[in-house]
């Protein structure tokens, strides 16, 4: 398995990458990958690292599972490929984007250009089986990802956590509130959408809290 990341992820990330649980989840993936077709392609899995340079990470948002359906998966949650249509849960997305800045719904899913800016779209589980959602729960990644945002919260001061739905809502135990920004809502999902994420504002009150802390926007 290629861990293709960032090179200023390295020194945070390599002590992870020897433990014994991530090895044995090197195993399991790469069975994985050689048995069925797994989403998002091989040299895609750390692609939320190496599209965010941990020195321009200001905002992460939390998913669960890599979309399973053939060509959507990228490697960063809720991102699509170029051309792929828009998933329900990002076009809620765009929908609440647009009812805070008024700037319509985008021509492309691909949100690289939100990583590019300092946004970790980090999925819970990097690999999923075609077709079939959360098969690779449970193996290690969220081991991994759990990792992860601790050890953001230990380096790092200041960074927006936007928490979508209850999964994403329950990493809260490992961020200090008292030192980021913690933004809730339910999930974009269309079961939800309708019940608190339309209109939570989560952008805007990002860009302003950004704005106080780094005098960025960011550009969504």
């Amino acid at each position: 398995m290629e861990v293709r990341i960032a090179q200023d992820w390295k020194p945070h990330l390599n002590e992870e990458f020897s433990k014994s649980y991530f090895v044995e989840l090197v195993d399991f993936v790469k069975s994985e990958y050689q048995e069925h077709t797994i989403f998002p392609p091989g040299n895609l899995i750390f692609n939320a690292f190496e599209q965010c340079k941990w020195n321009d990470l200001k905002l992460v948002i939390i998913g669960q599972d890599p979309y399973h359906g053939p060509g959507q998966a990228n490697g960063m949650c809720f991102s699509v490929n170029h051309g792929v249509k828009f998933p329900p849960s990002l076009r809620n997305i765009f929908k609440e984007i647009d009812l805070e800045f008024e700037k319509g719904l985008p021509l492309d899913g691909d949100l690289t250009h939100w990583a590019n800016q300092g946004v970790l779209l980090l999925n819970a589980t990097l690999t999923v089986q075609s077709g079939e959602a959360g098969s690779h729960q449970g193996k290690g990644w969220e081991t991994f990802t759990d990792n992860v945002i601790s050890m953001i919260n230990k380096k790092k001061k200041n960074i927006v956590y936007l928490l979508w739905g209850n999964f994403a809502r329950s990493k809260k135990k490992l961020i200090d509130a008292s030192s980021n920004l913690i933004l809730e809502s339910p999930h974009p999902s269309p079961l939800s959408a309708h019940r608190g994420f339309l209109g939570n504002d989560h952008f805007k009150k990002a860009n302003e809290y950004l704005f106080d802390q780094y005098q960025v926007r960011l550009e969504f």
